[in-house]
């Protein structure tokens, strides 16, 4: 059927390809005029091709000309002159699609062209490899090509100081692994200043193995985390203070807004038990959060009905179904508040500051290429997730391997006798072998009974990336044995020793098939590179887990019905068509569950590009941000006058509780009345408190420079957001891991999330202007106020791995200040608080 469909509509990538090879026909058309240039003429080139790009020439009119002269470039200073199959190639990564190149075809020579095209534009190509010895390698040879022709080229890897990594990036073409770009995104978005970042825009990035990168550790996520930020013994002090403490004289308690703050006794009261000269000093931040939480969680929190206490836990209880919540927890510190107050066990805090998934990280770019030797089989994905069409390009010369028939065999013993005498008959006669297996434990055991067959061999285990290289790049001498993983060497091909070819060429035998049909094509295509000869051939038994998986117990019975022993495999092409009709459902469930989880990552990354963003702004200004500030109050008071006026009988507006808030937050005692705000519309109440507010703001300013005021600012904003957020994330995380049991109650999990996130959102930023509000109109500034990272010793960890720590920043050195109940300096004979002193 698919082949009259192909008929009548003709083959997709064919098409595309012909498309190709007419603009490789004009680069192939300009080789003479290219080879009689001389060394000096074609660098020039590149000079000519960037003053064209700043007159407005498209990119893709350059191809053409560009790739000509990479190509000569290429013959004299690498001594390879790019194939046709290699032009194909390279022009269907400029497209910003997947080159699908068997292994041996010379993907890295192809992807130079696309690389110094899109270079030219100035704004950066970043070429991504799967290991740092292999972008070491790539940055040196063809940093000889792109140095020739005027480039400059960067090599990013783990462990670099900063002023480093900022200059790899500056450069035109930078090489590095997809683990340290995406790091190196999130540390960007976390440092407190402009100077601090690494990296520019995401422009263009070419990813080599990209099947390996973008599907395998799609899932993978890279996390940014963080010692403890805040310790057990000050929610416990915090708790104490708070149990101390009487309504109405030491705080107040709004029932409405769930909001309690001290009043200007309890303040007093704070500064005596911690013996502290002022609680609004920026220095003393974490304490009056920790306070506040506290008292929220003696006050507002109510036992059995808000949470309940089940086996040393706190757990929350639904508001509107009254069922327990089990593994959720209250964010920012809340529910530690609440640990401390019924004398639980303080749990550690969730210390993820920022995460990514390469999914996400890679649908930054600009523009987005790809290339490997198997892709087709995830055309769908890449297609629908990344938009990006697999174009499968012709080999340069004909593929002479022999791809053989699976040999099933009853019992997995049968199976590794069968493989062991495999490797002896043809290792006796020299023929090099390359033994692919899925799991560590599986070469293991296959090394061990190759070491009782006598048999000389290597064992790959990936531990170390350059050994690695090595031994792949020996695998194809002859007489030699080696034991892989699957995935073990991409990026390395294995050439051929002497008189390899006329012993058939390297042997590649499997001994499991793989759950992607992609992976076990990689493994085959470690043979047959460049028309040479070689074979392949997988061995199973029904006792597989893939076999187990789909099926394989009518077989077996066949086979035991039959009388066959251990030693007769079944070598049948249609139980090959089953295996990989198997491969193909299990890759639909992994393709489904790749796409759920980006469902999910992407409520997470709007959130976070809007935080991203308007960080950037915040560290970026250079003038004073009280604009930003100004709106961020402004909310804070609608949200507050919109609570407290919501009856439509007036006489019910809640006037006292505005008149409350407001001086404990914004303004001083007595700065407003309960009587200047009656008989106002609730529009009007705001603009009397954001006009005392303003005034109020005026007065600070005047007391720094704009300079020192700007940065006093700046801290309170990066402070508070930065803490916010991390919060955010471990609640995102929380809600995430509980939501499919929505689908129970007949809801749909993901719209669930979604809708909750938004609201979770949504309490952040309302969090977060509360807090900037109440720190800059009540904090005591500092002249020699410095930015603050809020966790230190922070690690970089992706899947499981080892982390990189960063270095603490150095402790603010803190002048010695007036207290606020001490006599003012000015010789008024008043407290600071209420002379010089006023918040």
């Amino acid at each position: 059927m698919a082949g009259i469909l192909t008929k009548i509509f003709g083959d997709g990538n064919q098409k595309q390809v012909k498309r190709i090879e007419k603009q490789v026909d004009q680069i192939e058309a300009l080789e003479p005029e290219m080879e009689k240039l001389s060394d000096n003429d074609l660098q020039m080139k590149t000079n000519e091709f960037k003053e064209r790009i700043a007159d407005g020439e498209d990119l893709d009119n350059l191809l053409a000309e560009a790739y000509a002269v990479v190509r000569e470039a290429s013959k004299r200073v690498l001594g390879m002159r790019p194939f046709r199959t290699q032009l194909i190639g390279a022009v269907a990564l400029h497209n910003g699609n997947i080159a699908e190149m068997k292994t041996g075809e010379g993907k890295t020579l192809a992807s130079t062209m696309p690389a110094y095209l899109n270079a030219l534009s100035g704004e950066g190509v970043h070429i991504i490899t799967v290991n740092d010895y292999l972008a070491d390698r790539d940055a040196k040879v063809n940093g000889e090509l792109f140095g020739f022709l005027g480039l400059t080229v960067g090599l990013n890897h783990n462990g670099l100081p900063k002023e480093d990594k900022r200059a790899a990036y500056q450069a035109d073409i930078t090489y590095g692994t997809n683990n340290e770009f995406g790091f190196d995104y999130l540390r960007d978005n976390m440092v407190l200043y402009k100077e601090q970042m690494v990296q520019r825009s995401l422009n263009y990035a070419i990813i080599d193995e990209v099947d390996s990168i973008l599907i395998d550790e799609a899932r993978t996520p890279l996390i940014i985390s963080g010692s403890a930020k805040k310790s057990a013994s000050l929610y416990q002090q915090a708790d104490r203070f708070v149990r101390t403490l009487q309504i109405e004289s030491d705080y107040t308690y709004d029932v409405k807004t769930k909001a309690v703050q001290l009043t200007e006794q309890g303040i007093d009261k704070a500064e005596k038990f911690f013996s502290i000269e002022n609680l609004f000093d920026l220095s003393h931040v974490s304490l009056t959060h920790h306070i506040n939480q506290a008292l929220k969680a003696h006050v507002a929190m109510h036992k059995d009905t808000d949470y309940m206490v089940e086996e040393g836990e706190v757990i929350i209880i639904d508001q509107f179904t009254g069922r327990k919540m089990k593994g959720r927890r209250y964010s920012d510190g809340l529910h530690q508040a609440i640990e401390a107050k019924e004398n639980l066990q303080i749990q550690n805090e969730s210390m993820t500051l920022a995460s990514i998934t390469f999914q996400n990280y890679f649908r930054m770019y600009k523009k987005l290429a790809g290339m490997t030797g198997t892709a087709k089989t995830e055309e769908e994905e890449f297609r629908s997730i990344y938009n990006m069409d697999v174009i499968a390009i012709p080999t340069n010369q004909p593929v002479e391997r022999d791809d053989r028939a699976d040999q099933i065999y009853k019992t997995m013993e049968g199976k590794f006798k069968a493989v062991v005498n495999n490797i002896k008959e043809r290792h006796e006669k020299g023929q090099p072998v390359l033994v692919g297996t899925v799991a560590v434990e599986t070469s293991e055991l296959i090394s061990q009974m190759l070491k009782r067959a006598g048999v000389k061999h290597e064992v790959l285990n990936a531990k170390n990336h350059f050994r690695e290289a090595e031994i792949i790049e020996n695998a194809g001498q002859k007489g030699a044995v080696t034991i892989a993983t699957n995935m073990a060497g991409r990026g390395t091909d294995i050439k051929l020793g002497d008189g390899v070819k006329e012993l058939g060429g390297l042997a590649v035998i499997g001994t499991e098939r793989h759950e992607s049909r992609r992976i076990d094509n990689q493994l085959r295509g470690r043979s047959g590179r460049q028309g040479d000869p070689g074979i392949s051939q997988f061995f199973l038994s029904m006792e597989d887990e893939l076999m187990r998986r789909f099926g394989s117990d009518n077989l077996k019975a066949m086979m035991e019905r039959l009388g066959m022993d251990d030693d007769q495999p079944i070598e049948s092409r249609m139980v090959s068509r089953a295996v990989e009709s198997a491969q193909k459902r299990v890759e639909g469930n992994n393709y489904d569950a790749r796409k759920t989880v980006l469902s999910y990552d992407d409520v997470l990354r709007e959130q976070r590009e809007i935080i991203y963003k308007q960080r950037f702004e915040v560290i970026d200004s250079d003038t004073n941000l009280r604009e930003i500030i100004i709106n961020m109050i402004q909310s804070t008071v609608e949200r507050i006058v919109g609570t407290h006026t919501q009856d439509n009988d007036e006489d019910n507006w809640k006037l006292d509780a505005i008149v409350e808030y407001v001086e404990g937050n914004l303004l001083e005692q007595g700065d407003i009345t309960a009587a200047e705000l009656k008989d106002k519309e609730a529009a009007e109440l705001t603009g009397i408190i954001m006009e005392k507010v303003n005034g109020r703001y005026d007065a600070k300013e005047e007391e720094l420079t704009p300079e020192q005021f700007a940065e006093f600012e700046k801290v309170i904003l990066l402070r508070t957001v930065d803490t916010k957020w991390m919060d955010h994330i471990d609640q995102m995380d929380q809600l995430r891991q509980g939501i499919h049991l929505r689908a129970y109650g007949q809801n749909d999990p993901l719209r669930e999330y979604q809708m909750e996130g938004f609201t979770m959102f949504e309490e952040m930023i309302a969090s977060i202007e509360e807090e900037v509000s109440r720190y800059v109109m009540k904090a005591q500034i500092q002249e020699n106020l410095q930015r603050q990272e809020v966790v230190k010793n922070t690690q970089a960890v992706s899947g499981g791995g080892e982390g990189q720590k960063k270095k603490s920043r150095k402790p603010i050195v803190k002048n010695n200040t007036v207290g606020r109940n001490d006599p003012c300096p000015c010789g008024s004979g008043k407290k600071y608080k209420n002379c010089h002193g006023k918040q």
